[in-house]
């Protein structure tokens, strides 16, 4: 009988010799990794994404650096695009603070329990704020200072300027995918045992964000505030960007894959 009730978890039956979890338990434990990330204190929070803000800067910087070598071009915008999600592994994996990342899933708490809104509220707003702060440290760095060879930060500040130069409508959307896209590299990431399992779908995913150009909020605006910094855009042009890039990737994370996933293990 013990043996029995162990093999059931998320309302389901689990073949015992299998190490496949599933979607149930999947979700429990995104679930349960919420409910961690809505008690963190606000200063570990806010450190630790702007340290993902700065470490996503690695996906544009990534890109320029093997364009510079390459040049740019069919082939080689493809080979370049090989190495973004290097930024992504490094933050998904080191468990730094990603807004799309780990902050859509609070949603499935509220769903259930609407005492954790103003938890969820608060998560993003730091997580996102410091995110962007950053993504502007990072910036900064890059261009302000000699660390960049002039090769280099012409291609970033060009990624950057390519960014912008969309209808706001062809950015929304995109986010919108982009948005669904990581948010769903949390719960392949989470079904997943090993960590060179996570890698390669952490890697194969964001790929198909950096290849297809889906905006997202954190990993462009690396890109994008460089090239404000160089004086190549401005301010008003990257906070246009950034409202529609946001939207979507809400929009994508939490009504495709949060509310989705809520959906298919939800007991009526």
């Amino acid at each position: 009988m013990q043996k029995q009730s162990q093999s059931k978890r998320g309302g389901q039956e689990e073949n015992p010799e299998s190490k496949r979890l599933t979607a149930p338990q999947i979700f429990n434990a995104v679930e349960q990794s919420a409910r961690e990330e809505l008690k963190r204190p606000s200063q570990p929070l806010a450190f630790s994404a702007v340290a993902g803000g700065i470490t996503m800067g690695l996906t544009g910087l990534a890109v320029a650096s093997v364009r510079a070598q390459i040049g740019n071009g069919g082939w080689q915008n493809f080979v370049s695009y090989l190495i973004y999600p290097v930024g992504f592994i490094a933050v998904i994996i080191g468990r730094a603070q990603l807004f799309t990342e780990n902050t859509l899933y609070p949603v499935v708490l509220v769903l259930d329990e609407h005492r954790h809104l103003l938890q969820t509220l608060r998560l993003w707003a730091i997580v996102f704020s410091c995110n962007v702060l950053g993504a502007a440290l990072f910036a900064l760095l890059a261009v302000k200072t000699s660390a960049l060879s002039p090769e280099i930060m012409s291609q970033l500040v060009g990624l950057g300027t390519e960014a912008v130069s969309s209808h706001t409508s062809h950015i929304f959307w995109s986010a919108v995918i982009g948005g669904w896209i990581i948010a769903l590299v949390v719960w392949v990431v989470t079904a997943s045992h090993w960590t060179i399992g996570q890698l390669v779908m952490v890697w194969l995913l964001t790929f198909v964000v950096g290849v297809g150009k889906f905006a997202h909020c954190i990993a462009t605006s690396g890109e994008i505030i460089s090239a404000v910094f160089s004086g190549a855009l401005s301010a008003t042009t990257y906070f246009h960007w950034l409202l529609a890039a946001t939207l979507g990737n809400i929009l994508g994370g939490v009504i495709i894959v949060s509310v989705l996933n809520y959906g298919q293990v939800k007991e009526v």
